[in-house]
């Protein structure tokens, strides 16, 4: 598919094969600072989720299906961190502005299904909550393998199905208006902009279709934990409520990370003309780092299975170490 922008010189179109992505373009002598905190979050996200992921795999009793749940946010979240901010770090470091089409909607349509799908995921680990905490001797016959399986392919294919479009009506689109993005990332309504074709269309489908399964995958998450905080308030017994609310915890905080840097970019967005454009620039980088890196820390934290299977993992490597020390030494002599 061929695209096209409109030649300075005269009103004509000719072929185009690039986008520009233009950052901070009234600060870019911030760039350079900038880059060191977002590459200690880059790889903090990395090392993080990587972490996790290897001891979910590695620790038999973490082969359970809250842990298969949170291994596919991991996962969604290291492909979230790959997608953006490597290229972001490729414009501070090197002025590497240029990004290919194909290239820049690819980005858009993985931020798209991507964003969803985490949300969708806490949805799904919400219901794993409920059933935990409202229906705990039905818990091992519902939420099994099978369960989690089925719940991975209905986050997948809803929320890639319904993302598609928006990097397709954008590739559609007749681009005449410079190939200049004022932005760090290849958002939809970054893109659009450039065109002269009508993209009220592109925007509305993007707005309906986003806020449908976010908004739906929110009130289902409400529903759930009104149902958990009507059963808690129940209990009696000493120290039950604190047992249970500590199994929501970690997810309740993960989903307010998720929520609340969400809903701050949403606001400045909206009052886009009352705040400088860089800062909802910066807030979308930084969506896309933030709840990643805090994710696994938070896990590791607060549960205790997670925190003793890193224990574990990290005694394994120290061992080896020490092994391979001792096994040298002994080969010298």
């Amino acid at each position: 598919m061929k695209l096209y922008m409109a030649s300075p010189s005269n009103d004509s179109t000719a072929p185009v094969s690039e986008f520009l992505l233009i950052c901070f373009s009234n600060f870019q002598g911030w760039q350079h600072w900038l880059s060191l905190p977002l590459s200690l979050l880059f790889l903090l996200a990395m090392g993080a989720n990587a972490i996790l992921l290897i001891t979910i795999w590695l620790e038999a009793c973490l082969h359970q299906p809250l842990y298969y749940l949170l291994s596919l946010l991991s996962l969604l979240d290291i492909m979230l961190c790959l997608t953006v901010i490597p290229k972001v770090l490729a414009i501070f470091w090197f002025d590497l502005r240029s990004i290919s089409f194909p290239a820049c909607f690819l980005q858009m349509f993985i931020m798209n299904s991507f964003l969803t799908m985490e949300s969708c995921t806490f949805m799904v680990m919400a219901y794993d909550r409920y059933v935990a905490i409202c229906h705990p001797l039905r818990y091992p016959s519902i939420i099994t393998d099978k369960f989690v399986a089925r719940a991975v392919v209905f986050v997948i294919a809803r929320n890639a199905f319904v993302s598609l479009p928006v990097p397709m009506l954008s590739a559609r689109l007749r681009y005449c208006a410079g190939n200049a993005i004022k932005n760090c990332i290849c958002t939809n309504l970054s893109v659009s902009r450039l065109s002269c074709d009508d993209i009220t269309f592109n925007q509305l489908y993007q707005f309906v279709a986003g806020w449908t399964l976010l908004g739906s995958d929110l009130i289902l998450i409400f529903i759930s934990y009104s149902f958990i905080l009507k059963v808690v308030l129940r209990i009696k017994a000493e120290g039950a409520v604190t047992k249970a609310l500590s199994t929501c915890g970690s997810h309740f905080i993960l989903i307010l990370f998720f929520s609340t840097v969400l809903l701050v970019l949403v606001i400045t967005n909206l009052a886009r003309k009352r705040i400088p454009p860089d800062i909802p620039i910066l807030l979308n980088i930084l969506h896309h780092l933030i709840p990643p890196a805090l994710n696994p820390i938070v896990y590791g934290v607060r549960t205790k299975e997670i925190k003793q299977g890193i224990q574990n993992l990290l005694r394994r490597f120290v061992g080896v170490g020490r092994f391979r020390s001792t096994f040298g030494v002994v080969n010298e002599k």
